[in-house]
C-alpha cells in the first residue's frame, strides 16, 4: 500500500474511533447526566419519600415481617428482626439475619465463593451469596458485609437480597417492586414514594 493509502485508511480508522467514542460519550451522558426530576412524587398519609432520606445513609430497624422467595415459592428468609438502608433516591435496601434465613428441606444458602467483590464507600467490601434449591441455583443473590464500617455494625450477620433475581419478597405481606437498573437492588412498596434513582439517566443523582 501507498503513502497516500495508508493515510487514507488511518483516517477512516480514526473517523470511526471518534464515531465510537462520540457515541459512547453520549451514552453515559444519558445514563449519568440526566436532570432530576424537579419535584418528588406527592406523599400520602403513611407513606415516605425517598427523597427525604438521608446521605449518607442511616440504618434503622424493620418492625413488619421481611420475607425472600425463590424457586417454586420456597421461602428462604423470614425475619421479624431485619435492617434496612435509607439513602437519598433509593428504595430501602433489607438485611436480614442469617439466623433468620432457612436451610434443609432442599433449600441452602452459601457464600460464594468465585466473582468479584464490591466496594462500598459506607459500608465496607461486600461478600456475595448464592441461593440453591432443589438443584436450581441463584447466582449472587444475596450481598453481606462480613466486616463492615462502624457505623454499619448494625448489619453484620446480615444479608440482602436482589429481589429481581428470585421468585418473589416481601415486606409486611405486600410483594414488593425490585429497583429499576438491576445494581442498587432497593425494595419498593407503597409506602415508599419515588422518583427512585436507578434507571437509565439516573445514575449521575
Amino acid at each position: 500500500m501507498n503513502r497516500i493509502g495508508s493515510t487514507n485508511k488511518a483516517s477512516q480508522e480514526f473517523q470511526g474511533l471518534s464515531a465510537r467514542n462520540s457515541r459512547a460519550l453520549e451514552d453515559m451522558a444519558r445514563r449519568w447526566f440526566a436532570p432530576k426530576p424537579e419535584m418528588k412524587e406527592p406523599v400520602k398519609q403513611g407513606q415516605e419519600s425517598c427523597w427525604d432520606y438521608p446521605r449518607p445513609p442511616i440504618c434503622e430497624r424493620v418492625a413488619a415481617r421481611v420475607q425472600v422467595f425463590a424457586h417454586g415459592n420456597v421461602c428462604v428468609a423470614d425475619s421479624v428482626n431485619a435492617k434496612r438502608i435509607l439513602e437519598t433516591y433509593h428504595p430501602p435496601t433489607y438485611y436480614i439475619p442469617k439466623q433468620d434465613l432457612k436451610h434443609g428441606m432442599g433449600c441452602r444458602i452459601e457464600a460464594d465463593k468465585g466473582g468479584r467483590s464490591t466496594f462500598c464507600e459506607y459500608k465496607g467490601v461486600a461478600t456475595y451469596w448464592n441461593v440453591i434449591v432443589n438443584g436450581r441455583v441463584y447466582s449472587r443473590v444475596g450481598w453481606s458485609y462480613e466486616s463492615p464500617t462502624e457505623q454499619f455494625d448494625a448489619i453484620r450477620g446480615h444479608v440482602a437480597f436482589n429481589a429481581s433475581l428470585l421468585e418473589k419478597c416481601m415486606v409486611g405481606g405486600e410483594v414488593v417492586v425490585p429497583q429499576a437498573g438491576g445494581f442498587y437492588a432497593g425494595w419498593i412498596t407503597s409506602t415508599i414514594k419515588g422518583p427512585f434513582k436507578g434507571a437509565p439517566g439516573t445514575e449521575g443523582w
